[in-house]
Parts: structure tokens; sequence; C-alpha cells
């Protein structure tokens, strides 16, 4: 299974930091590592002498059948009491002497709890804290998570495209994504990847314009974003119609958008940096002198969950790999006016970019 590679990659990556076991609980990375799915788990890695790598899941009796239902390859530890304190007593009775951890998710109170289950002689010096190693092998899919998530972007695409039918004057934003929230679930998603946002006419204006009960004007721009998920990982996009006759300068803007958006794609490609993905779109904005209406960064890593690493920002250096996918996503926004946003998820290939939702259009939809 990709989880015993996925495990072996882990524990390398806390044995160049100078441990010798891991602990992870954050529940995307605990599924990364092991495949179970609860709401209730921690993973611990040991590297031993003579054995090689030990791996256990430890989590509670609501999940005895489902958690040794999804994993494979590592021992399934079911007993009361906190999943991450059972976990740094295994570890500690395994022999291991100096453990990671990822202390960006970890409180101070957890940490006090596992060092409080440990022999005195171990408490100062057992945890190191790290952050986002396992979040960092998470950045660049493996094959089966490229396929998972193709399929989970073809499914959006597919959706908007019946969604057009049920856009129209006087619907409320909250019919809109109902109507799209439902045929997401009959489709087979286990749920949408984010809270659908559905910003119409002058609410088009807010970047997270969740749907209210604003009705759809006769006339003006309707800003959709959305995600499914879809066998534990998400999709994103986001398509911008409009509604009515509009003007010229609405059609300049959503044109100047869309430029901006394809120029961003098209500088994907291994060993581009993030940074130099976001100037891509906003040299054109600024072109258009619409620089200052582009108020977040250009886009983010999409994965297990919707929001990754890396993050596509002005000024960053990390370089794209392959197997990364992220997404696109610019936007101009003009408050007490309109706002216009178009989002694709990429995957960075070895040697540029594939365009996943493209399977729909972003040319512009009047209806």
């Amino acid at each position: 299974m990709q989880e015993n590679h996925r495990r072996r990659r882990a524990i390398q990556a806390a044995e160049a930091l100078g441990a010798d076991a891991l602990l992870v609980t954050h529940a995307a990375d605990v599924r990364y590592l092991s495949g179970f799915t609860g709401s209730s788990g921690a993973v611990a890695i040991c590297l031993s002498k003579g054995s090689g790598v030990r791996a256990a899941l430890f989590t509670d009796g609501r999940y005895r059948t489902q958690a040794r239902v999804e994993t494979e390859g590592l021992r399934v530890v079911v007993q009361k009491g906190s999943p991450a304190v059972l976990a740094a007593e295994w570890m500690a009775a395994s022999g291991a002497r100096r453990c990671a951890f990822d202390s960006g998710r970890t409180t101070v109170a957890q940490l006090g709890a596992w060092r409080a289950a440990l022999p005195g002689k171990l408490r100062r010096s057992f945890f190191l804290p790290t952050e986002g190693l396992v979040a960092t092998l998470r950045e660049t899919k493996d094959a089966d998570e490229i396929v998972r998530l193709r399929r989970a972007a073809a499914l959006g695409c597919r959706l908007f495209a019946r969604l057009l039918e049920h856009i129209s004057a006087g619907a409320t934003e909250m019919q809109v994504a109902a109507q799209l929230e439902f045929a997401a679930r009959l489709a087979g998603a286990e749920a949408m990847s984010f809270e659908t946002i559905v910003a119409s006419s002058k609410r088009s204006a807010l970047p997270h314009g969740r749907a209210t009960t604003a009705k759809l004007p006769r006339r003006g721009f309707v800003t959709l974003d959305f995600g499914v998920l879809l066998d534990g990982y998400c999709s994103d996009m986001t398509r911008t119609v409009y509604l009515g006759k509009a003007s010229q300068r609405e059609r300049d803007v959503y044109h100047s958008v869309l430029e901006a958006q394809q120029a961003a794609v098209a500088a994907v490609a291994p060993g581009v940096s993030c940074g130099d993905v976001d100037e891509a779109a906003r040299s054109v904005l600024r072109k258009a002198k619409l620089g200052s209406s582009f108020t977040h960064s250009t886009g983010h890593g999409v994965g297990l969950e919707i929001h990754e690493g890396p993050r596509v920002a002005a000024g960053l250096k990390q370089l794209l790999q392959p197997g990364m996918v992220v997404t696109v996503e610019p936007g101009v926004y003009l408050p007490g006016e309109f706002g216009v946003r178009i989002e694709d998820m990429v995957l960075v290939t070895a040697k540029g970019r594939e365009v996943l939702t493209s399977a729909s259009p972003k040319a512009w939809i009047e209806l």
C-alpha cells in the first residue's frame, strides 16, 4: 500500500532532524500515513534496531472495526484514553529516545499531557518540535492521489455545466448553492470541500461571499466558487458568469482577469517559483490598472485538505515540483460595484502543467 511508503518517507524526514520516532495527530496526516478516516486517532512510527520501521495506529472503541478495515501494514491499538498519550507511551516503551511532532498542530496542554505520560527521565528531552513535516510530504502527490484529484476536479466541472440551467434572475444565492450541493451528493461526493460561495451583483466584490438569501439580479455578475470531496480528495474551481447584458467596462474587467489567470497558468512548471506564478497574474492586472483590486494570493495547494502547501503568493521562493497540485485564482474586486474571479486546479507535470478543470470553459458566459 502507498501508506507503507509514505510512513518510511516520514520517519526518514524525522530522522534527518535527529529523531528516531514520529507522532502524528492531525487528521489529514493520520489518513495520509495510515488510511484511517476516523475522527480520533494518532499514528506512531519508530525506528527499531534490527527490525526496521515499526508503526501503530491508536484509536478508541468506536473505530475498532473501521480501523482494521482501512489500514494495512501497521499495528492497530484500540484502547480507552487519549490516542496520542497512548502512542507516546508505546514509543517510549519501544525504546525511542527522541520523537518528532508537529508543533503547529499541538497545543501546550496536549504537549503537557504527552510528557506527563512518559518516564521522568524522558520528559524533558523526548519531544522534538517540528513544523509541517508530514504536510511537506503531502505537497507532492503520488500517482494514486493524482487519479483521485483528477476525478474530483472532473466531477466539479460536470456539476458546473449542469448548474448553469439553475442560474437565473430571481433565484436566491442559497437556492443555487443548494442545487449544486444536492447534485454533488447524488453524483457521489462525500461532501463539499468548503462552504459554497455564490456571490451576485455587488456581493460579487466579496472574495469570500458565502451564499445568502439575496436574489440573483436581472443584470450583473454571479461568482461561483466551490469544490467537492470525492474519495477523500478535494476539488476547487471558480467561474464567474453574467446575467443580462453587460457593459463594456464589465466585459473589460472580466477579460483582464481571464488574461491574468491564463498567464499564471502558463507560468506553472517545475522549477518555477510560486512567487513568479503569482507575479504572472499580478503584472497583467497592473497593466490594466486593476492591480490594487487583486487583494489575495494567486493560489494554494489542494489535496486531502482544501488548503495545503505550496502557497502561490507574492515573493515566495518555493519552487514548484512535479506532482504538486495548485489553484490559480486571480480576482478583481470593486467594492459597491462587482467582482470577478476565475480559478482552475493545475497539476505540475515533468515538463509543464495539466489543467485538471479544463473541461469547464472560462470564456465569457452570458445567461
